[in-house]
């Protein structure tokens, strides 16, 4: 991994942690694989910093456009799933 994860200088250090938890999860169902559960946790964190969907928008392209994996996949295919299934996005 050579890249940067997206983040406003803004968020307090918690903030930039838990949204760095929230793209290694995504980076995890494209790596291996993450529960639904602990990857919903995750994004419902991520949605309580960047609650806007131009800015949910915003942060998750970037990410995209350095890491090739796409947290809208993710988030898509999480929806499609049982509860206690795991995300797999190989």
């Amino acid at each position: 991994m050579d890249y940067q994860y997206p983040m406003d200088l803004d968020w307090s250090t918690e903030e930039i942690v838990d949204v760095i938890k929230f793209f290694e999860a995504v980076e995890k169902a494209y790596e291996s694989k993450i529960q639904k559960e602990a990857f919903m946790k995750a994004y419902r964190r991520f949605k309580e910093i960047v609650p806007g969907k131009a800015d949910e928008k915003k942060y998750t392209d970037e990410f995209e456009s350095v890491s090739d994996y796409s947290a809208y996949l993710v988030i898509k295919k999480s929806k499609e799933i049982e509860d206690d299934d795991w995300i797999r996005m190989k």
